[in-house]
């Protein structure tokens, strides 16, 4: 048993999911735009962010355990700090449970230590931050104090079961995890539409992203564990996760330092913001940002698909469907931000006055700017996931320097000079242009010998 077979129809299943999540998101808006007003759908913003510092805990650990589990379902027997064994033919080798086994036992311990860790920060630390800018908040404390003690439930949750996105990445069940992601997200609507016509503010929309999380993780849970994998690793017995952490643990920690200097080069300004500009104007930047996460996903889609093949072929040595593959998503990364960027320009403000919304998207050059940054960044990002895939993180010292530079700017442009939005998007802009953006494009373009 190798990796599944990944093909159109997983491609196709992962656009539905991603487009369902747009439409999700686009039929849900005009509810929360005319039932919340413009500070309260700010502070959604700032929620929504919260899910980053999930990102940051988990450091890098996701990556690093769905790389390794398609390493084990194409063949290896034993897990490298550096770099991976190779098989002659992953498709006729056979899963070492043991190894396998060890590999789940692992995630457990990791994330089981890391949610405890989450709720902590987030009842504590967090629980600081929001009692801070409530003093200027002129709706109903109360609701957005119940709103904030479910997002510390459902995040430290989603941390706590995420291994089971790796297994499901690693073992290449991309169609069935985004036929799940599919449901998952129909039972978020659904429920959102209701609390939100019961009048139950942002209760409504966090209150329904717990109960999607929930549906995802039991269904994810029974498709990894098919009857085969259940009797596999039942006629093995426990092993020495210890052993799996030390061979991960390295390159996880790189990757996680990468994505703090991530959070701290492109999120941090979205907490930041709200000292210094007014909750009016974060909304707007924040329903931009929202669009265009919403084209980086798209643009990375591909990608995301086709990387558990791309670990077999790295341990396969078949360079040439590696290159084919890098070439082809460096070009949908291309014409998804021209696409997208467009459609927003031309139509985003227009969709949201005929939605009614007294929230408006960044003005023509703050858009054009921010759509030419988030296509840098996701660019930089596609070339960083084929780096990857070597299980190698040359990148991490300077996503840090990177981060740090962009904080030092941020308090510069926006703190002390007062430049407002346009601030939050020139202090990454400026410090990764100069350190990342051209950097691991040309890394992997010259390793390949594209």
């Amino acid at each position: 048993m190798a990796v599944e077979n990944i093909g159109k129809r997983d491609l196709i299943w992962a656009m539905l999911a991603t487009l369902f999540r747009i439409g999700s998101g686009v039929l849900l808006f005009p509810m929360v735009l005319s039932m919340l007003p413009s500070e309260t759908v700010g502070v959604w913003t700032i929620f929504t962010s919260v899910t980053l510092i999930t990102g940051i805990l988990d450091f890098g650990f996701n990556q690093s355990f769905a790389r390794n589990i398609s390493y084990v379902f194409s063949g290896v027997r034993s897990l490298k700090r550096d770099g991976h064994e190779y098989v002659a033919d992953a498709e006729n080798e056979k899963i070492d449970y043991v190894l396998l086994k060890n590999t789940i036992g692992a995630m457990r311990y990791f994330y089981s230590h890391m949610a405890l860790i989450l709720f902590v920060f987030l009842a504590v630390g967090g629980t600081f931050y929001m009692y801070s800018l409530m003093q200027n908040y002129g709706g109903d404390v109360r609701e957005i104090y119940v709103a904030w003690a479910i997002v510390c439930i459902v995040n430290s949750y989603n941390l706590y079961t995420l291994y089971y996105d790796s297994l499901l990445s690693g073992r290449g069940l991309i169609k069935r995890k985004n036929q799940i992601v599919l449901i998952g997200n129909v039972a978020y609507l659904a429920l959102a539409v209701v609390l939100l016509l019961c009048r139950l503010g942002l209760v409504a929309i966090v209150s329904a992203q717990l109960v999607s999380v929930l549906i995802i993780r039991e269904m994810s849970r029974r498709s990894f564990y098919s009857t085969d994998i259940k009797n596999g690793l039942s006629n093995v017995a426990e092993g020495e996760y210890k052993s799996v952490l030390k061979a991960i643990v390295p390159n996880a920690v790189k990757l996680g330092l990468a994505s703090v200097g991530g959070f701290l080069t492109f999120r941090l300004s979205t907490f930041v913001g709200p000292m210094y500009i007014s909750l009016s104007d974060m909304a707007s930047f924040g329903i931009t940002l929202q669009l265009l996460s919403v084209v980086s996903s798209l643009a990375l889609l591909y990608t995301n698909v086709y990387l558990p093949k791309v670990f077999q072929w790295r341990v396969e040595n078949n360079i040439t469907q590696v290159r084919r593959t890098f070439r082809l998503s460096m070009l949908l990364v291309f014409i998804a931000f021209i696409s997208g960027g467009l459609l927003i320009s031309l139509l985003g403000n227009w969709a949201l006055d005929v939605l009614g919304s007294d929230t408006q998207l960044l003005a023509g050059g703050l858009l054009a700017f921010l759509v030419l940054h988030y296509y840098l960044e996701t660019n930089m990002v596609n070339a960083t996931e084929y780096l990857l895939a070597k299980n190698e993180v040359p990148f991490y010292k300077r996503y840090l320097v990177s981060g740090v530079v962009t904080v030092i700017l941020l308090f510069v442009f926006v703190g002390y000079l007062g430049l407002g939005v346009w601030g939050i998007i020139a202090a990454p802009m400026i410090s990764q242009s100069i350190l990342q953006y051209w950097k691991w494009p040309y890394e992997v373009y010259k390793e390949l010998k594209s």
